[in-house]
Parts: structure tokens; sequence; C-alpha cells
């Protein structure tokens, strides 16, 4: 099963998570402390180049029975839907920018340019997905509702669909949000009354509304003669930005590394045990500013997780404190390229639409997700690395651990 006791998985004694949890409070007070007119100017710049981009993009499409006009336009809208999703509706609405009380870029007031309301966003996201990231039954997050990402979700025969399921989210991404909040899950198992989904379902169409007029009523009429060119440019760019950010969202969630959680593991968390879940459930792809920006900083989704609220473009710095920290108390740093991230994600949907009896791996061993039985089944190898079982000194038994990554006893995914 996923991990019921994360001091055992993380080989950390109480006083060994207590100095961790007060070293990322520091790095918190730092940067608090730190913001300033730097951060101002960077998200007051990055609305800038959106807002020109998504004016430009529209401009360029009043010609776009030209191909030219249509490429440069499509691409240009592109663009600033991908940035106003990921840099700034995200993260403006996860409160990183409240510190500077501008009423234009703060939480209560942006609404952004998808199909998902913002109050339910906030919601469904900031409270739902990052107070209960990756326990199982808990975080609707874990699947979205319909996919197995984890062997902990029992197999249900519908599951054999999960490829076709997830390369059709992918596509319609901004929908899947929208449609988050309504919580399928808890449908299912008459945890939520099917009245309360259908307000919600109101409230998502009235939002849907809005957006399907502005891009396939509105702007194509601006067109003139060219509407029919110019509602294709904006289905391509929405569903662009839907693919990106889908993936972006996916190698930060489901590579291998990114474990899930009990909800017995979380009945007994206090705040140092949240930021070591945080630093567990979650993982990086490597990234240069370009590609930071574009994902919204959220190529540190670690740092991400651990400080949701503040700035995004923090994150760098934020984040070499942070390897560090998994340096010093042996803990794992999950990161990689953006392929290498979205392969492992898509290999474990693909192979979980198949029941566990199939599968080579067990739930505590596999490679998608882990439990602290995991290490139980290799401390007898790692002794011969002189490691004591006993006292489960961390920096041994995992440096051993890593020594026999390769080793012909290691359970095969």
């Amino acid at each position: 099963m996923a991990i019921t006791d994360i001091d055992q998985y993380a080989h950390l004694t109480d006083a060994d998570v207590e100095a961790l949890g007060a070293e990322l409070d520091a790095i918190r007070t730092d940067i608090e402390e730190a913001r300033g007119e730097r951060d101002a100017r960077y998200i007051r710049r990055a609305i800038t180049l959106q807002r020109g981009l998504a004016a430009g993009g529209r401009a360029a499409l009043l010609f776009s029975n030209r191909k030219p006009a249509w490429v440069l336009g499509t691409a240009m809208l592109s663009l600033a839907k991908i940035i106003e999703n990921m840099e700034l509706g995200h993260n403006v609405m996860h409160g990183q920018w409240d510190w500077m009380n501008d009423p234009e870029i703060h939480s209560s007031s942006w609404e952004w340019d998808t199909t998902c309301p913002s109050v339910q966003w906030k919601h469904s996201h900031n409270f739902v997905h990052h107070k209960y990231t990756n326990i199982v039954g808990m975080d609707d997050d874990v699947g979205y509702g319909i996919l197995r990402v984890t062997r902990d979700q029992p197999w249900e025969w519908w599951n054999i669909g999960n490829p076709i399921y997830n390369l059709t989210l992918g596509t319609f991404f901004e929908y899947g949000v929208a449609l988050h909040h309504l919580e399928t899950e808890k449908l299912r198992n008459k945890e939520k009354t099917y009245r309360q989904a259908a307000k919600d379902l109101q409230v998502i169409g009235r939002k849907v509304g809005k957006q399907a007029a502005k891009d396939y009523l509105i702007f194509p009429a601006l067109s003139g003669p060219n509407w029919k060119t110019t509602i294709a440019a904006n289905f391509t760019a929405n569903i662009i930005r839907n693919y990106w950010a889908y993936m972006v969202i996916f190698c930060g969630h489901f590579p291998d590394g990114a474990e899930k959680f009990t909800v017995e593991e979380y009945e007994n968390e206090d705040q140092p045990r949240w930021y070591l879940r945080q630093m567990l459930g979650s993982a990086n792809f490597s990234a240069g500013k370009l590609m930071r920006f574009m994902s919204g900083n959220l190529s540190h989704q670690i740092e991400h997780h651990l400080f949701p609220d503040l700035p995004s473009n923090r994150y760098e710095e934020i984040g070499v404190r942070v390897r560090e920290l998994c340096e010093k108390y042996d803990l794992p740093y999950t990161t990689g390229s953006l392929v290498h991230q979205y392969f492992q994600s898509f290999r474990t949907i693909a192979k979980l639409a198949l029941p566990n009896a199939l599968l080579k791996a067990s739930s505590d061993d596999a490679p998608e997700t882990a439990s602290e039985l995991r290490f139980a089944v290799r401390e007898g190898m790692a002794s011969h690395f002189g490691v004591d079982p006993a006292t489960g000194k961390r920096r041994g038994l995992r440096t051993a651990l890593r020594e026999l990554k390769n080793s012909p006893v290691r359970a095969a995914g």
C-alpha cells in the first residue's frame, strides 16, 4: 500500500523531522522578508507580456484568411493563454502576490482565461489538493476521478480505458479541470448528492458559456469574413494550452518517486510532516529560464508544494536550498527532463489499466508508488554494506539502497 508511516519511510527520527521543519520554516521567513520591488516588477512585466501577446494574436487573426497571419496569430494566442493559465492565473489565485495589496493582482479578484470557475478551483486545488496532497481517498487529484495512477486504487473493469481517458483529458484539460470540482469519486460513493453536483454544474456552465462566447462568437465576429479561420485558430490555441498545462501538471505529480500516502499517515500529521509529505509526493523537471516561465515555474513542483503562496519567480533560489536539505537529510529530490518525467507518467497510466495480478511489482515496491515496507524488503541486503537496520541510520541505509538499485533483488516494475 501507499506510505502509512512517513518517518519510517524517510528513516528520520522525531528530532530530524522537527529540525527539517524548522529549516523549511526559515526558508519561508527569508523569502517573505525579501519580497519587494523586484518581485512586483516581475509579475507586472509578465502581465504586460501576456496581454501584448493576446492583443497581437487577436489583431493578426483579423487577417486569418492568410496562412502566415493565421500561424502568427495562433502562435501568439497560444503563448498568451499558456502564460495566463500557468504563470498568472494559477499563481495569482494561490495568493502569491496578495502581499502587494494590488486589487488587480489579488487572489480574491482574479478570474482566469479557462472554463474552470476560479471560486471552485480555489477550493478543489488550493484547499483540497494542497492540504491532502497524494493521500489516496482524500486528494481528488490522484487520478482526477477517472485515471488509475497507483496500485492502491482498486482495479475496476472500466480502468482498461486508462490510456484513452488520459489522452482525452490532455486534449480537453480545461474542461477536465472545470469538472474536477464535481468530485465524481464522492458521487460514486454517495458522499455527495446529485443535487449538490447540479448546483456546481450551473456555476461551471456559466463560465463555459462565457469562454465559448469569447473564443467562438465575439472574436470570430470581429474578424468579419474570416470568422471560420479565426474559430479554428482559437480552438487550436486552446488545445495547445490544454496539452501544455496537462503535461506540466502530470510531470509534477505522476512520475516515479512522487509517492502516495494513506489516511492513517495523515491522522497524526503536524506541520513538519506536512512538509515532508509535500517533498516526497511531488516531482520536478529540469528547465531553463524560458521553460520555467512558460510552466508557471511549476518545473519546481516540489518547491511549489512546500510554499504554494510564495512568489513563483523565487522557486529557483528556493530549490537550491531545498536540494541541500534533501542531501543533508538523505531524502530523495525527484527530478528529470520533461520528456523523462512525462514518459514515466504515461507508462504508469498505461500499465495500471491492468489489474494488480497481471503486474510484476507489489504495491509496496512498485516504481510509481511505494511504502515504508519497500525498505523492509531490502534491509537484509543493506546490512552487507555496514547498515544496522535496528538503528535505521538514514544516510547509511538509503545510500546502501542506492548501491543496490541495479541489484538482481530489485523488484521489477
